[in-house]
């Protein structure tokens, strides 16, 4: 790598797997050619793979416009962001002002910017936005927030050089995967129970039918011979979809979950890590020690394009 310093994600993402990274690696296949994470969030997995030299291609997604600008942001234009972010004071006034602003009539670095500072800085590193599709977390307190992590912010530049970045939905995943290579869905995960509001991921695009049709696309996959893994909440819908098909494998893990409004429902609880791979096929902890170059499609090439 051209930095000695490791990446890691760069923002607190609901959802983020941080905490779940042990036992994702344990599932992954033992090979794959182009990795495609069409909901990459805080892009854990991503950076982890990379970290241990383990991409040879990448494509990274998600329909979060701002996220997704965010990330194209750090990869071609880091050092503007990181200027910007260096002269952002820690105060509650600031914040607010800030957060008023409309990040669409701002450059891509300064859009950037703001997005990474309201997010360390925010309510417990929350992402939401209102009906009118305004961020509207509140200021939070925190007593040293890393918003200007300057070595970490070049290194995860540094890792998203020749990657492929795009504001899409996960189904276009289909329009870009090769037999061998392995897509991570990380969708919004469906709701823990019956009496939970299933209108907080319809608002966001991800209702009961995009959990069907997230299914349906990894039948696709299958059929195409990609690898699939996936991760989702452990609960009757998910088990269902995913237990008609024998060509998935459901495994239980416990994870932690650290963002929640209630503080009593954060902490360890079972989730869901579904393959289509039979286990002879996963990659056991030792292999991962095999390091292999990261080489991508140049720079040039996508530009050119």
């Amino acid at each position: 790598m051209a930095n000695s310093v490791v990446p890691r994600p760069f923002l607190k993402w609901a959802g983020g797997k941080t905490q779940l990274l042990d036992d994702l690696t344990a599932y992954l296949p033992r090979y794959f050619l182009t990795y495609h994470e069409p909901f990459v969030g805080g892009g854990a997995l991503f950076f982890y793979l990379y970290r241990e030299r383990k991409i040879r291609r990448a494509f990274i997604a998600d329909l979060n416009a701002e996220l997704i600008d965010t990330y194209i942001a750090i990869r071609d234009y880091v050092e503007d962001v990181i200027e910007l972010l260096s002269e952002y004071s820690y105060d509650e006034k600031f914040y607010y002002n800030l957060r008023a602003q409309d990040p669409w009539k701002m450059p891509l670095p300064a859009r950037a910017a703001r997005m990474i500072y309201l997010n360390k800085t925010g309510y417990n590193g929350l992402y939401r936005v209102n009906k009118q599709g305004k961020f509207n977390v509140p200021f939070g307190r925190h007593k040293s927030p890393q918003y200007c992590d300057v070595e970490n912010l070049r290194a995860v530049s540094v890792a998203l050089q020749d990657v492929e970045i795009a504001c899409a939905s996960f189904e276009t995943v289909l329009e870009h995967v090769k037999p061998g290579d392995l897509v991570y869905f990380d969708p919004p995960y469906a709701p823990m129970s019956s009496t939970a509001n299933f209108t907080a991921y319809h608002a966001d695009g991800f209702a009961e039918d995009d959990q069907i049709k997230l299914r349906d696309v990894c039948l696709e996959l299958t059929r195409l011979g990609v690898n699939v893994m996936l991760s989702n909440s452990d609960v009757e819908l998910i088990q269902a979809l995913y237990d008609t098909d024998s060509c998935f494998n459901i495994n239980r893990v416990h994870a932690s979950r650290a963002i929640n409004s209630n503080a009593k429902k954060r902490g360890k609880l079972t989730e869901l890590i579904i393959t289509n791979y039979p286990a002879e096929k996963i990659a056991q902890p030792r292999l991962l020690e095999a390091q292999v170059q990261f080489t991508t499609q140049s720079s040039q090439d996508r530009k050119a394009r």
